[in-house]
């Protein structure tokens, strides 16, 4: 691994893009944490946290609402510290789960790479008054592919993770991430609900004349299951991403147990589309040099072990409505374009 800073012309850029989508009402504000394994983070900010947070600026220990970042900040790194055998089936962790169920074989393989098969539309409202256990509701449904033919972005294949990482372990999931967290020393990433603050983003407003989404999962599923689950859920900060990256880099380049486990899930496994292809759970880009996930309300993290270098993004774009989240796409494809290009 060769370190390679940041250039600031490509920073300006950066920092020039997230202030006009901040201008345009994209996102009332956000952060970019930007750095090497080897150095201290950076930060460009823009705009405000949200207007009922009191004018309050955000920073590197502002909480946004992680979203989907939940799979590779929790449920890809839990599967890590479990020492989880990826290519067992879902039934031999879950005992409510039958081993004739259609869902009952999908490997957690096929869960990290969405080849699972299993039924993309995830609306857990849908059981509600069912009394059996949800790992089995789950895994009953009839399954829309055969397991490991397709890359299909499915939620309820790390709902399942999730599920089975608790009960293999015999511990609640947020427990077991809150452990992992703390070993990591990021100290601010938690699970919800939590209290709100002018220090926590708020999202969405779902109806007129109601509480805005202040501290609660945006995603109506995780909300559902106590706002702890394995595909949302979680809360970070700009500084726990660049901390998380920074160690996810230096255990890369000294070949260390995590390291081994971020360079076997950045070996390509199914194809997504044209120069994009899916690891284990993370997105890759530039031929496997690059690894990176979004999340549903408005962030992202990119890493690139050739160069060391990583950037990730917090924004609260759903803050107006989820449709912006689409207007942040600019911003996105400017981050990939920074960490893939030669330094």
């Amino acid at each position: 691994m060769t370190t390679s800073s940041w250039k600031p012309t490509v920073l300006a850029d950066l920092r020039e893009c997230l202030k006009l989508l901040t201008a345009d009402g994209t996102v009332p504000g956000g952060v970019i944490a930007h750095g090497t394994f080897d150095g201290e983070p950076g930060f460009l900010t823009a705009g405000i946290v949200a207007p009922e947070c009191t004018g309050a600026r955000p920073g590197p220990d502002t909480l946004y609402d992680a979203a989907s970042l939940t799979k590779v900040l929790a449920t890809w790194l839990l599967i890590f510290f479990g020492c989880i055998d990826i290519d067992r089936p879902v039934h031999t962790f879950l005992p409510s789960v039958p081993a004739e169920a259609p869902g009952a074989k999908v490997t957690v393989r096929q869960i990290l790479t969405h080849t699972t098969g299993l039924r993309a539309v995830t609306r857990l409202d849908q059981y509600r008054g069912r009394t059996e256990d949800l790992a089995q509701l789950i895994c009953d449904e009839s399954l829309i592919g055969k397991p490991g033919a397709s890359h299909r972005y499915i939620n309820r294949g790390f709902i399942l993770a999730g599920l089975l990482l608790a009960q293999d372990a015999g511990h609640r999931l947020e427990n077991l991430a809150a452990e992992a967290w703390a070993a990591l020393e990021m100290t601010n990433t938690t699970y919800g609900p939590i209290s709100r603050s002018s220090q926590v983003a708020p999202t969405e407003r779902r109806l007129a004349g109601a509480p805005r989404l202040w501290g609660i999962p945006h995603d109506d599923n995780a909300a559902l299951l106590g706002g702890v689950a394995g595909h949302a859920g979680v809360f970070t900060t700009a500084a726990d991403l660049a901390t998380y990256a920074g160690t996810l880099l230096t255990c890369h380049r000294d070949g260390t147990r995590l390291g081994r486990w971020l360079a076997q899930s950045m070996v390509p496994q199914v194809a997504i589309e044209p120069g994009l292809d899916r690891g284990l759970a993370w997105i890759l880009a530039d031929d496997g040099q690059v690894a990176y996930h979004h999340g549903f309300t408005g962030t992202s993290l990119y890493l690139a072990p050739r160069t060391g270098r990583y950037l990730a993004i917090c924004t609260n774009a759903v803050y107006h409505h989820e449709a912006n989240r689409t207007r942040l796409a600019p911003l996105r494809a400017l981050a990939l374009k920074a960490i893939t290009a030669e330094p």
